[in-house]
């Protein structure tokens, strides 16, 4: 059986540049719609956190929809610890968006070296909406990024403006991704579907990226 790794933000709130905090979490529809593609395929689906800590919703993201899916997944109560996530173990990793993976995943060194790993293992890793950004730790052999020269894309800085936040974070992440070497691509128009495939990295742009972003990965590893 297909198994795949859901790595999932543990952080709940955004600094900001003033010292506020923004509440946020992992982004509903960016877990919910991928989840359910991957497990109407038969695919087994492992979540695991940065300490095991159960993750939290982005409160703006939480339309009916998407609560009474992220009801029926047991492990968002009772998550691993993405710490102790054997990379040989999964066919695949999967990580949702959200502003909150730029605060615990994209500056934890352990989940790079778990993402590096994976790669290595020549298994997919993917990311949507913010979530790319949690790829950042991820060293190369020669101490760069491991995804610089890279195509891939992410949450845009203009479709960051849309959410009033743009002015007040710390650093966006298509600002970070280009900075980094990521070869960055977007939709003709903000919120649009967007889906970069470069070697092992899977990546989606926005929420109307996650469903096809997932059945990509399908693809890749081959289940139908």
């Amino acid at each position: 059986m297909t198994t795949a790794l859901f790595a999932v933000t543990g952080a709940d709130r955004l600094p900001l540049a003033d010292g506020s905090d923004h509440p946020c979490g992992f982004w509903p529809e960016e877990l919910a719609t991928p989840h359910r593609v991957m497990r109407a395929a038969g695919v087994d689906i492992v979540v695991a956190t940065p300490g095991g800590v159960p993750p939290t919703a982005d409160p703006a993201g939480m339309a009916p929809e998407w609560r009474s899916y992220l009801d029926t997944v047991q492990d968002l109560a009772a998550p691993r610890v993405l710490e102790d996530a054997d990379p040989e173990a999964y066919d695949l990793l999967f990580v949702p968006g959200g502003h909150a993976p730029m605060v615990d995943l994209a500056e934890s060194a352990a989940f790079g070296a778990l993402v590096r790993a994976m790669v290595e293992f020549g298994r997919p890793v993917a990311a949507v909406c913010h979530a790319p950004a949690a790829f950042l730790p991820a060293a190369a052999a020669d101490g760069g990024w491991l995804f610089s020269g890279y195509r891939m894309t992410a949450f845009t800085n203009e479709e960051e403006g849309d959410t009033g936040l743009r002015e007040r974070m710390v650093w966006l992440a298509e600002d970070r991704l280009r900075a980094a070497g990521g070869m960055f691509s977007a939709s003709s128009r903000p919120w649009g579907e967007h889906v970069v495939v470069d070697r092992t990295l899977h990546t989606g742009q926005n929420p109307a990226s996650a469903g096809p972003l997932a059945r990509g990965l399908l693809d890749t590893v081959g289940v139908r």
